[in-house]
């Protein structure tokens, strides 16, 4: 189990602590702004890449001596650091940089927040140096909260990304899953915490660096098992190390992340067509909107090189957006393709895509077809 600064309280007296933390969160913390700067300050920050990004130390379960330096560009380590926590309860700290609004506290130019729906892009490139001694993970923290802004806790969902970690540790929560969005075989994570959820997604087999990691495919991902509300927003995206052991040496040599809007998510139904099944199941519904998840089988011997859905709303529904597939109306008539990340489907292999949509009067089920080549 693991949790960082903001995250999971394990007694009273512990809630009252972090609480009083919460109010003033970078208490007692100074921000630098040039390379080669240094904090020691448990809260501490360094504003990097001209202020695009913040380097903050987040010490938050331990008293021992934790410095973080700069370097050049968005380059950083942890240049001292020797913990020494077991590893079945909290890590001492999270170190990391991040882009977006960390409990009020704004990068500048981020381009964040961006509602979930409305999500086009956000993709990654990190590039770790990892000590082979100790007990950590290398993981972004991804924040959706129910509005634009907040000051603290956000409410929505917690993602985080595991690249790697050593040491036995484990995310939140317990397996409930794999995936293979963003081009990548990952164990999945589910947990709830008091008033947000957490999703983890750690990469079988680990690695040291990324580029061009498909950030909102794991988004997407997300929300098709329930773990995102669309509606929610992206306000923040993080990446660092959870220290439990050890911890010097741990280094970010180049990350950068950058997220666009404009993206493109609708009722219930199934259908067969040529040599594939699609499964529509209405995730949520509300007054006058909804979303669905289309789950998409191979029913052939071979894998398949693409797939296609398509269905005709049967009480006038609106396709607004969708994820895990290019997806288009016309007039009633929706269709839906596969994307380059998931157009084969091994036989009997299944694959998900969501939707979101209004109605008004009526949000019946339409009848699908599925096609594949």
């Amino acid at each position: 189990m693991f949790t960082h600064r903001f995250r999971r309280l394990r007694t009273a007296a512990v809630a009252g602590a972090f609480l009083a933390a919460l109010l003033v969160p970078l208490s007692g913390a100074t921000q630098a702004h040039a390379d080669n700067s240094t904090t020691c300050l448990p809260q501490g920050t360094i504003a990097v890449g001209g202020g695009e990004y913040t380097l903050q130390a987040n010490e938050w379960n331990s008293s021992a001596e934790q410095c973080v330096t700069s370097g050049s560009g968005t380059a950083w380590s942890v240049s001292t650091a020797d913990f020494d926590l077991p590893t079945n309860g909290a890590p001492a700290t999270y170190p990391s940089l991040y882009k977006g609004c960390h409990w009020g506290a704004c990068t500048t130019d981020s381009g964040l927040p961006i509602q979930v729906s409305d999500l086009a892009s956000a993709t990654s490139s990190w590039s770790t140096v990892q000590p082979a001694s100790g007990a950590y993970d290398v993981a972004y923290d991804i924040w959706i909260n129910s509005t634009p802004t907040t000051s603290g806790q956000p409410d929505g969902t917690e993602i985080m990304v595991w690249l790697n970690s050593r040491g036995g540790v484990q995310p939140f929560g317990s397996q409930t899953g794999t995936s293979t969005a963003a081009g990548h075989n990952w164990n999945v994570w589910t947990g709830q915490q008091t008033s947000w959820k957490i999703i983890s997604y750690v990469l079988q087999g680990g690695g040291t660096s990324f580029t061009g990691l498909d950030v909102k495919a794991l988004i997407d991902d997300a929300v098709a098992r329930g773990s995102v509300n669309p509606a929610n927003y992206l306000i923040d995206a993080e990446a660092g190390f959870e220290i439990w052991q050890g911890g010097q040496g741990l280094a970010t040599n180049s990350f950068s992340f950058s997220a666009t809007a404009g993206g493109g998510s609708g009722g219930g139904g199934t259908g067969t067509g040529s040599g594939c099944t699609a499964a529509l199941a209405v995730s949520d519904q509300w007054s006058t909107g909804f979303t669905d998840t289309v789950t998409v089988t191979n029913n052939g011997s071979t894998p398949t090189n693409s797939w296609a859905v398509q269905w005709t709303w049967p009480d006038g529904q609106q396709l607004t957006s969708a994820w895990n597939a290019n997806a288009a109306q016309s007039g009633g008539t929706v269709s839906a393709g596969s994307l380059s990340y998931n157009n084969a489907i091994a036989p009997g292999g299944s694959t998900t895509f969501g939707l979101q949509g209004t109605w008004s009067g009526g949000n019946g089920t339409p009848t699908l077809t599925c096609t594949s080549t």
